[in-house]
């Protein structure tokens, strides 16, 4: 199982550099496949068939990985536009409605997508769900020292929280931005994606969580066909 979805983790990424051309600001996912998008850039930049491209990155990982393949780079505050935003999601609605935040990158992943002209999802196909947070826990990124109150104040919204511990580490998940993760689940899922993203970026102490609503312009999907690797474009419900 995990070769077949590398596989189509690579058919997808492959799909999206395609979209890509001569002198886009890119904004640059994180995560497994969108990490796979960016070493087809890289590759594509060196040997000559992309030109003049500039990055912006929505993780520390990713900028990492951008810079040791040559990608140009600018922070967010430095450029004008970004034409394009490529990223990967944890899980994706038939309403194109997401849950990100796996990698604990939602807050940067948030911004540069909504800075983005176009917004573009790379997905294999074990990523789409008939409803959010079924499966996948929803990331929620705190202040440190609100955690508990935080905690408190989505069990009132109907959300069992429990904070991100680290692996191979001792104590919680610490993002990017210096803050901690609660994961929450909603018993029966999110009937409503778009309320409940306002409820909870409402409550003091939140600096983002990981609903993106209205955000994906387009949603590609890698999937095995007899054997082997095919991208969808998905409809929108």
């Amino acid at each position: 199982m995990a070769e077949l979805q590398d596989r189509m983790k690579q058919a997808v990424a492959l799909a999206a550099v395609d979209q890509i051309n001569d002198g886009m600001v890119l904004g640059l996912g994180s995560g497994s496949t969108a990490a796979l998008m960016i070493r087809e850039l890289g590759a594509r930049l060196d040997d000559g068939r992309l030109r003049n491209i500039t990055g912006v990155t929505t993780s520390f990982q990713g900028e990492v990985l951008a810079a040791e393949l040559g990608i140009p780079l600018l922070a967010l505050n430095a450029v004008d536009r970004i034409d394009l935003a490529i990223d990967g999601a944890d899980e994706v609605d038939p309403a194109f409605q997401l849950i990100k935040g796996g990698g604990a990158c939602h807050v940067q992943e948030k911004l540069v997508a909504c800075r983005a002209e176009r917004f573009v999802i790379v997905v294999d196909a074990t990523k789409l769900v008939s409803r959010l947070n079924l499966g996948f826990l929803l990331p929620v990124e705190v202040l440190p020292g609100a955690w508990r109150q935080v905690s408190g104040q989505l069990a009132a919204l109907g959300g069992a929280a429990e904070l991100r511990m680290a692996v191979r580490k001792a104590g919680p998940v610490v993002t990017d931005q210096g803050n901690l993760v609660l994961d929450v689940r909603f018993e029966g899922g999110i009937a409503d994606p778009r309320d409940l993203e306002a409820r909870i970026n409402n409550i003091p102490g939140v600096l983002e969580n990981g609903l993106f609503v209205d955000l994906a312009d387009q949603v590609l999907v890698g999937e095995i066909v007899d054997g082997e690797p095919r991208v969808r474009d998905l409809p929108r419900a």
